[in-house]
């Protein structure tokens, strides 16, 4: 395999779920003799997908956990990262991205751009990550490739050109035309391994050089080179892959590609166009802080001699200790190296080099720039920065969204604490997503996470890696607490214990903050709070902040204002102005017309349009608000906004009213005021629930 940078690929799979993400990335394998029998996703033969490694993917037939593996392909070496397509497990999606310099999105050629293909997209431009988009399934029964392609337009914006026709479509889809070589090709074999070029046939040779014309309209754009030869009637097909690479490389096209992932059609071109088209690492620009220089940026450069730049992305704990997922992107690794974790500023050194195939581990001596391999025994956290000796650099973080759901879950038994303490452990580590902590009235273990299925992943995966046995309580929303309008305070801290006492005073007002979060402003003039106490305000607030009166959720949205204040010589101090602080929010706090805030879903529904009306009646049951519906022939769309309280079990629903041939995918889109009925009872379930906790309420108990 070529160690040639320019013959190195680092792409990622990515759509919404049930695209055939995974049957794609199966058929890669296949064809770059990485194995050596296609297994199927939920398959007969009881093997699946080799990318699924996880028995539970296997069972449930969905991506939980990214893979990686490399492949060659045309003499180049493409790693590869196939990730899941379910919202809950978006986190797998942002780190991978991250790390990577071009991806394949995948749409299904009948549910077109849906509701997570616009998710990914906007993790594409987060990351500023060029694509090529393959358009799956073109045997389904209601395919249309050139919908797709008009939905990647209109719905993500983006300047999307066809590089292939279908050759009849649904189950009459034979074979592809690629407009640039205009060829049809066949797939013959068994496992469609054999490539045959024939003649366009005749029927569509017109329809094939009108969308050649579009091409190469769209790709004359990027390059004066190939305007001028296809004035000159001599355009190439080198001069068309020059030009469509360039727009590929500065985002501002995507090309096309059709095909049938299940059928074995369409494959081999797609791995050419992704040695064509995508971008080399020497191709795209890195950057990282360099920590020394006040946080300056500098370029990195794809160099195997200059000083050694690495990422940690992605962490798993397995039997034989922590393995860390690492993206070179400056200098190269070989075992015995020592690195510097930028963060933490320990000293580590190369041990085991692994490069990774799903779960299966290859032991190498050396990894160059752009490479992603694996280290072992290497503490770290997810997001780390390695260096070479004598740079001190940080590469930006990977975003990660905040959980929007809870569970409490209690052990059986003392041999079951202790179990799921080290699957929590684990898992929190591993996924940034999944938070725990033990809520401190009830002392219950709270887990939190994306949605249901998150949950429900890691409670089964505790009692399947772990024999910790527990039970779950009812789902929990994430609800938020704010203030409704401005309020003054003042407040003064006094307490006289015996020599040294505790004084503090704080003027000042809260205020409405519509982006959300918190904001802390320091106008206190002339000293009339010590300067080394601001700071001491300011924690108090944000400690106050994290369990709000109203419900025991935490406060988001205010904007504190220290306008005046007074000190003690002797008796203020730190706590006493945290104490404050503290005791100032509390003091106005239910006068600033308080709200609850819940989590707003963005629900889509798709599924057979005679269902549609059941569809309607259930979102507005569930006080949703239907933003847009689709029709396409039998199949319709329904996009709505819905608390996510009242999207629990929602899925056996819609199946017992569809039955059974409706799907839906929900992902966090704002938070909104809950009506004032549902404010009353969360606010009485939380004093009930805080006299029974007091212990006054334990002490009547007993």
């Amino acid at each position: 395999m070529s160690s040639d940078i320019a013959r190195m690929r680092n792409i990622g799979i990515s759509a919404h779920i049930d695209s055939g993400k995974t049957t794609l990335t199966e058929r890669i394998l296949y064809y770059c003799k990485k194995i050596h029998k296609i297994h199927e996703v939920k398959g007969k033969d009881g093997v699946g997908a080799t990318m699924d490694s996880m028995d539970l993917e296997r069972e449930r037939g969905i991506t939980i956990a990214s893979a990686t593996t490399n492949v060659a392909w045309a003499d180049h070496s493409v790693n590869i990262i196939d990730t899941p397509g379910h919202v809950d497990f978006t986190i797998e999606v942002e780190r991978s991205l991250r790390v990577l310099d071009s991806a394949i999105l995948v749409l299904c050629s009948v549910g077109g751009v849906q509701s997570q293909t616009i998710t990914v997209d906007r993790q594409l431009r987060r990351y500023n990550v060029p694509f090529i988009a393959f358009v799956n399934k073109l045997d389904r029964i209601g395919a249309n490739p050139f919908k797709v392609r008009d939905q990647l337009a209109d719905k993500l914006g983006r300047n999307a050109v066809l590089m292939q026709i279908p050759i009849g479509l649904e189950t009459a889809f034979q074979g592809i035309i690629d407009l640039v070589a205009m060829k049809a090709l066949y797939f013959d074999g068994a496992e469609g391994e054999t490539v045959r070029i024939e003649a366009i046939p005749d029927e569509l040779a017109a329809e094939a050089a009108k969308k050649r014309e579009e091409l190469l309209d769209a790709a004359s754009l990027h390059s004066d080179e190939l305007m001028e030869s296809i004035l000159e009637g001599r355009a190439t097909e080198a001069l068309v892959k020059a030009a469509v690479r360039s727009g590929v490389a500065s985002r501002g096209l995507i090309p096309v590609f059709v095909g049938s992932a299940y059928r074995n059609k369409g494959i081999q071109p797609l791995l050419d166009a992704v040695v064509d088209y995508l971008p080399h690492p020497g191709e795209v620009e890195n950057r990282a802080i360099d920590l020394d220089a006040g946080g300056a940026e500098r370029v990195l450069t794809a160099d195997p001699g200059a000083k050694t730049v690495a990422l940690a992305f992605k962490l798993e704990d397995g039997p034989y200790g922590q393995l860390t997922y690492i993206r070179v992107y400056q200098g190269r690794l070989r075992k015995g190296d020592e690195l510097v974790n930028t963060r933490s500023g320990q000293k580590i050194k190369v041990g085991r080099l692994i490069r990774m195939h799903a779960d299966t581990m290859v032991e190498i001596t050396e990894a160059g720039s752009g490479d992603i391999v694996a280290l072992f025994g290497v503490e770290c956290a997810s997001g780390d920065t390695f260096c070479g000796p004598g740079l001190n650099l940080a590469m930006t973080a990977i975003y990660v969204p905040e959980p929007v759901i809870s569970l409490a879950i209690e052990p059986v038994d003392k041999n079951a604490a202790d179990r799921m303490a080290k699957a929590l452990n684990r898992f929190t580590k591993e996924d940034p997503t999944f938070r725990t902590h033990v809520d401190a009235e009830s002392n219950q273990t709270i887990i939190q996470g994306m949605g249901e299925l998150h949950l429900d992943v890691y409670v089964e995966r505790m009692k399947r890696e772990y024999r910790a046995e527990v039970t779950t309580g009812m789902p929990q929303v994430a609800y938020r607490e704010a203030i409704g309008q401005k309020i003054d305070f003042d407040y003064t801290h006094k307490k006289q214990t015996g020599g040294a006492g505790q004084y503090a005073r704080v003027i000042g007002r809260l205020e409405p903050l519509a982006k959300g979060g918190y904001e802390f402003s320091n106008e206190v003039k002339g000293g009339r709070i010590p300067r080394e106490f601001i700071p001491s305000c300011d924690k108090g607030f944000r400690a106050v902040l994290k369990k709000g009166p109203l419900i025991g959720f935490p406060v988001t949205g205010v904007r504190v204002v220290l306008l005046d204040g007074q000190y003690h010589p002797v008796d203020s101090s730190d706590i006493a102005f945290q104490t404050a602080a503290q005791g100032a929010f509390r003091h106005v706090y239910m006068k600033a017309k308080p709200q609850v805030l819940e989590p707003i879903m963005k629900v889509s529904v798709e599924g057979p349009t005679e269902f549609a009306g059941n569809v309607f009646a259930t979102i507005s049951q569930r006080r949703g608000t239907i933003v847009s519906s689709v029709e396409d022939g039998t199949f319709s769309r329904v996009d709505a906004e819905v608390p996510l309280a009242e999207m629990f079990g929602y899925s056996t629903v819609l199946r017992s009213l569809t039955q059974g041939k409706a799907e839906f995918t929900m992902e966090f889109l704002k938070y909104g005021r809950v009506p004032a009925a549902v404010a009353e009872l969360l606010t009485e379930q939380h004093l009930a629930k805080s006299r029974k906790e007091s212990p006054q309420g334990r002490s009547e108990r007993s």
